[in-house]
């Protein structure tokens, strides 16, 4: 029951997006057209989920036995970097197309807060290894989430001819993701169980 917890917590209560505002570059920028975010949301799941298991086993491992905590963030970034290159390179020859959509995006998931976030909030709250892996996909799903129902959003409404042009593209986005904050904001009171 508490995994499943840190799962739903994760992916509605705490959504790093659209609750604590991690990730908000490829969020507005991936999140044009539905296809592009999925891959996206996809690949941020997948680099996220790997990351915090690597990072966690290198943290207690190497780390903490070294006495060299305070290396965390660099250790952190050189791993995920290592697991974004492999994702950039199976994607490349697998989803050329798919590749191609996420453009400059899929890079820079390397230095996505969301991702370096979540692996530091895993050590800073002494999550235990299930519990870290558990607490990332749950993560990454609440991300996948928030980009897929950005992206079905913004393709309803961008360039719709009744939103006034000046309106139109980012700043309905912005806009679209305020109400989307509000209203996962208002899981926060979600109990289960009880």
């Amino acid at each position: 029951m508490d995994l499943f917890l840190v799962l739903i917590g994760a992916a509605l209560i705490n959504n790093y997006v659209l609750t604590q505002f991690l990730g908000l570059c490829p969020f507005f920028g991936v999140s044009k057209k539905t296809e592009a975010a999925v891959g996206m949301g996809l690949s941020v799941l997948f680099v996220m989920t790997i990351a915090s298991a690597i990072t966690w086993v290198f943290y207690h491992l190497v780390l903490i036995p070294l006495g060299i905590e305070y290396l965390q963030t660099v250790v952190f970034i050189l791993i995920i970097a290592s697991i974004v290159q492999f994702v950039e390179v199976f994607m490349k020859k697998t989803f050329a197309k798919l590749y191609s959509l996420l453009g400059i995006y899929l890079p820079m998931i390397t230095t996505n807060c969301v991702i370096v976030g979540v692996t530091l909030i895993n050590v800073r709250d002494q999550h235990s290894f299930i519990s870290a892996i558990v607490n990332s996909l749950g993560a990454g799903a609440g991300f996948l989430l928030a980009i897929v129902l950005m992206s079905v959003l913004r393709e309803k409404y961008d360039n719709h001819p009744d939103v006034p042009w000046i309106f139109q593209g980012f700043p309905l986005a912005l806009f679209a993701a305020g109400l989307m904050s509000i209203a996962f904001m208002g899981f926060q009171n979600l109990t289960i169980g009880r």
